[in-house]
C-alpha cells in the first residue's frame, strides 16, 4: 500500500523484465485488473443506501449503464461531479456552471479545497491497489509482494501527493485506513505462501483501528509486514510498541526504512529490533562504483545481525546494483529490475511463474 510516484493513469501494462517475463495467465488470477476494482468499486458504491446520497448514486448507476464497459472511465467521472458538488455546495464555481450568469461567490480556501477532494475520495472510495515483487537473493524467485496505492484520479498527482494533501488536512489516518482496507482486500488474490508488506505511518500503525483490520482481513498474520512509513518520533516509541507486541506475537513483522536522516534509522533499529531493515533508492542508486555507499550497507549489515534483521534492497535499477547488493549478503530486493508495481494479473502470474518454478527450494520467509 504504499506511497510511490504513480497515480492510476500512468499503471505500467509491461511484464516486468528478468526471471519469469514469459509465463502465461491461469484463469483464477485473470479477474484482478484495473476494470476489475473499479467494477467492484462502482457496485460497493451502488449497494449503499444512504439518503443523503441518493442522487449521487443514481448519477453513478446511470453513467455505468451508459459504459459498462469502462468501469475506469465512470470513476472519474463520478469523482469529478461530487468533487464539484462538495466545492458548490462550500461556495465554490463548479466547472459546468461556468457559463450561468450567477454572482461569482467568495473563492474556497486551499485547505477547504484539499479536504473536499480527500473528503470525495474516502466518500466513493476511489482507491486501488498495485503490487510489485519483493525477490529473494540471490536465487531471484518471488517471495513476496509490496502493496502500492493507485488513485483514481486524472490529475496525474503522485501518491504522495494525495497522502501529504490528505495529513495537511488532519485526513491522513483516515486515507492511510482506506487504502489498507482496499490493500487487504486485494492480498486475497496473492498466492499463500507470500507475504504482503503494507506501508503505514508510526502514527497510524498506532491507531486503534489497525489491529481490528489486520485481524479480520483473513490474512494469516505471520504473512503480513507493516513497513513503517518515515521516522519515529521519540515520544511515539512507547505507543507504537504497546500497539504492534500483541500483533508481533501473533506473527505480524515490522520493517524499517535504514537510510534515513542521521541517527534516526539506528535508533529506530534499536528501539524496534524489526525484523526487516530496508535500504531505499537514495542508499542503492549507483552502489556499485561508491566504496563509502558499500561500507555503510556493510555497517547496516553487521547491525540487521545484531538484532537479527532481514537486509533489504529497495529501488534496484541496473544488473550492476543487483550484483553489488547480493554481494553484500542482502537477501532481498525490489525494484524496477525485478518487477515494476502493478495491478495488471499478466505481470503478477509472470511473478508467480517464476517463483513456481524453485518452489523446491522451501516456503517464504
Amino acid at each position: 500500500m504504499s506511497w510511490d510516484d504513480n497515480s492510476l493513469h500512468a499503471l505500467t501494462n509491461s511484464l516486468p523484465t528478468g526471471w519469469g517475463a514469459q509465463a502465461a495467465l491461469p484463469g483464477d488470477m485473470g479477474e484482478i485488473t484495473v476494470r476489475w476494482q473499479a467494477e467492484q468499486i462502482i457496485l460497493e458504491l451502488l449497494a449503499e443506501t444512504d439518503p443523503a446520497s441518493a442522487w449521487p448514486r443514481a448519477q453513478l448507476r446511470a453513467l455505468f449503464e451508459a459504459h459498462p464497459e469502462n468501469p475506469e472511465h465512470v470513476l472519474l467521472e463520478h469523482l469529478t461531479a461530487t468533487t464539484e458538488l462538495a466545492n458548490a455546495e462550500n461556495g465554490a464555481i463548479p466547472v459546468n456552471a461556468s457559463s450561468q450568469n450567477l454572482a461569482a461567490p467568495e473563492p474556497v480556501p486551499f485547505t477547504r479545497r484539499s479536504r473536499n477532494r480527500i473528503e470525495a475520495i474516502l466518500a466513493d472510495k476511489m482507491l486501488m491497489t498495485a503490487f510489485q515483487p519483493i525477490r529473494r537473493l540471490p536465487e531471484g524467485h518471488v517471495i513476496g509482494v509490496e502493496a502500492l496505492t493507485r488513485f483514481v484520479s486524472d490529475d496525474g498527482a503522485s501518491a504522495d501527493h494525495w497522502f501529504n494533501e490528505a495529513e495537511s488536512v488532519g485526513l491522513g489516518t483516515d486515507l492511510e485506513l482506506a487504502a489498507l482496507h482496499r490493500a487487504l482486500a486485494a492480498a486475497q488474490a496473492v498466492p499463500d505462501h507470500m507475504f504482503i508488506a503494507l506501508n503505514l505511518t508510526p502514527a497510524t500503525c498506532a491507531d486503534p483501528r489497525i489491529p481490528g483490520l489486520l485481524v479480520h482481513s483473513q490474512l494469516a498474520m505471520d504473512r503480513i509486514i507493516i513497513d513503517l512509513n518515515g521516522p519515529v518520533p521519540l515520544e511515539q516509541y512507547a505507543s507504537l510498541t504497546s500497539a504492534i507486541t500483541p500483533l508481533r506475537r501473533r506473527g505480524l513483522r515490522i520493517a524499517v526504512n535504514g537510510a534515513e536522516a542521521g541517527f534516526t534509522s539506528m535508533d529506530q533499529v534499536l528501539e524496534l529490533h524489526p525484523d526487516i531493515i530496508k535500504l531505499d533508492r537514495s542508499f542503492i542508486a549507483g552502489i556499485e562504483d561508491s566504496p563509502g555507499q558499500r561500507l555503510r550497507a556493510a555497517a547496516m549489515g553487521e547491525l540487521a545481525r545484531h538484532v537479527d534483521a532481514v537486509l533489504g534492497a529497495q529501488g534496484v535499477e541496473t544488473p550492476e546494483e543487483l550484483e553489488a547488493v547480493t554481494e553484500l549478503g542482502m537477501t532481498a530486493a525490489q525494484g524496477y529490475l525485478l518487477g515494476r508495481p502493478s495491478v495488471h494479473p499478466l505481470d503478477w502470474n509472470a511473478w508467480i511463474r517464476s517463483e513456481s518454478e524453485t518452489a523446491a527450494s522451501g516456503p517464504a520467509s
